[in-house]
């Protein structure tokens, strides 16, 4: 494959894309028929590809992205000076079964290739069946006021602790709740932190409590259910005289425990993978976006389990996701799981078309639609197995539907508690941030790839120049050495890593 510099994506669509830079006034050859810029298109920005008059739908993606404001001639930027959403509160769905069928029969081939051949990574095997990709003693504070506590242990446990194959380091998970919150924030903040003490990633935990919080101790405690006492420890600092060192006493005992873990070798269909995107330009939905996709068919085709989230950032492109429901029941949940979501825009009386964000539009991203028809990309054509609320934890292998926000920190956080082991994060404008799991940061384009190489772990805009299976087995390369311990994510080296926790209501 040549490198090209524009391209139409979908033989429906009535605009193109520019993948590099474009001047006005040089000819541009799309289906057999030559036309001519009429304007300088930038990079990720698209440009007709015929006329189309005020009021006309304009197709991207096979699909419509908005309606033109005014009359646009041929060759013209096509943005949001001159296009809108079509995007409306309440909308109708229904489940084609053709289309269904047709997505599982491709689903039942691909797992058909992939049957003899899944790879296999290097794992740490728990107790509970599951797997953890990494060996880390993480903190996780039942409230903000003990997160200063936190940090200086594992500050502590950084500097004291030796290095050893066993040991994968200490992070701990500050954010401002457990306290001061009512109803569902409340419960919100008690779950995300639930959900981290389980996390497979985590040999170790110490549950720091302060002692007077709403999220109390007992309650706490409680909603964890049982835990392997050997990996889970639990400290009270009002209760104690020195809480560094009784906290230093319980995470040398965690270290004691994890000595005996080691890795062993399972098929990369025990990964739990989630996707994300963020800081999107209009080459996101072209490259790195599909390169997860290709992935996303790969690992469930193996019996892996992925997850896709970010929902108001599937509106627009919803129904596409619909039909490729497992069962009337899950397209019923996917369908609550739109319709939840736009009600809670409403309740705030808000549109629910307030998205892109400037960076998008600077980048070639003019509506929702246009945002959301790549977004959902990173779910290639794999088959909807199950929906799930905020806070629960995938239990289905095949694609879940995880109900959260687009914020990247918001979502990220939503993935691990989800169970996700490890995140492969798209972005077009760049960003450094990590989850508490490898956050694998995929490019749109190269210039980023090569201006930030310490955020930037691959660069999904070779798709445009090479073989789509090459760049796909190499990213799987990627995923298998990062999650063999063979490797770190950019995220790791640089020690970006960080949660929060979605809240809605009222802050006492």
């Amino acid at each position: 494959m040549k490198q090209v510099s524009y391209l139409k994506v979908h033989p429906a669509d009535t605009v193109a894309v520019a993948v590099a830079a474009l001047e006005a006034g040089i000819p541009v050859t799309i289906d057999g028929r030559t036309i001519t810029l009429a304007e300088a298109i930038a990079q990720g920005h698209k440009f007709s590809l015929k006329a189309i008059k005020a009021g006309e739908p304009i197709i991207k993606y096979g699909a419509p992205i908005g309606a033109a404001t005014a009359d646009i001639d041929i060759g013209r930027h096509v943005h949001d000076t001159n296009i809108r959403t079509l995007l409306e509160e309440e909308g109708i769905y229904r489940r084609d079964e053709e289309v269904v069928r047709h997505y599982t029969e491709k689903a039942a081939a691909l797992r058909a290739v992939w049957r003899d051949k899944v790879p296999t990574i290097s794992a740490y095997k728990r107790s509970e069946g599951t797997i953890g990709i990494r060996n880390e003693i993480w903190i996780v504070p039942t409230v903000g006021c003990v997160n200063r506590t936190g940090q200086l242990l594992a500050r502590w446990a950084d500097e004291h602790l030796p290095a050893a194959p066993f040991w994968d380091g200490i992070h701990v998970w500050t954010h401002p709740w457990g306290c001061s919150q009512l109803g569902d924030d409340h419960e919100n903040t008690r779950t995300i932190l639930a959900d981290l003490v389980h996390h497979p990633n985590a040999g170790g935990v110490l549950v720091l409590s302060l002692g007077c919080e709403n999220n109390t101790p007992e309650s706490f405690r409680k909603l964890l259910g049982p835990v392997d006492e050997k990996r889970v420890k639990f400290l009270t600092t009002q209760h104690v005289t020195d809480e560094l060192e009784a906290a230093k006493e319980m995470i040398r005992a965690l270290y004691e425990t994890m000595k005996e873990d080691r890795r062993e070798e399972v098929g990369m269909d025990n990964l739990i993978v989630g996707f994300k995107c963020g800081g999107s330009d209009g080459m996101s939905g072209i490259t790195a976006n599909p390169l997860v996709g290709r992935f996303c068919d790969a690992l469930t085709a193996m019996g892996g389990s992925a997850i896709l989230t970010e929902v108001p950032e599937m509106f627009g492109a919803e129904q596409l996701l619909m039909n490729r429901t497992a069962s009337e029941e899950v397209f019923e949940e996917t369908v609550a799981l739109i319709n939840d979501f736009k009600h809670y825009f409403t309740a705030h009386d808000q549109v629910v078309y307030e998205n892109p964000s400037p960076g998008n539009k600077e980048g070639g991203i003019s509506t929702l639609e246009d945002k959301s028809l790549g977004c959902i990309q990173k779910g290639g054509e794999a088959i909807i197995t199950d929906v799930i609320a905020y806070g629960k934890r995938v239990t289905e292998r095949g694609l879940t539907l995880l109900s959260g926000p687009g914020n990247d920190i918001v979502s990220t956080t939503a993935l691990t508690a989800s169970g996700a082991h490890i995140i492969l994060f798209t972005t077009g404008r760049g960003t450094p941030l990590g989850a508490p799991v490898p956050t694998i940061k995929i490019s749109s384009n190269t210039p980023l790839a090569e201006k930030k190489a310490n955020w930037i772990d691959f660069d999904g805009a070779r798709l445009l120049s090479q073989e789509g299976d090459v760049v796909l087995n190499d990213l799987i390369a990627l995923i298998k050495a990062i999650a063999s311990g063979e490797k770190r994510a950019q995220n790791e080296i640089n020690g970006y890593a960080e949660i929060s926790i979605f809240k809605d209501g009222v802050i006492l």
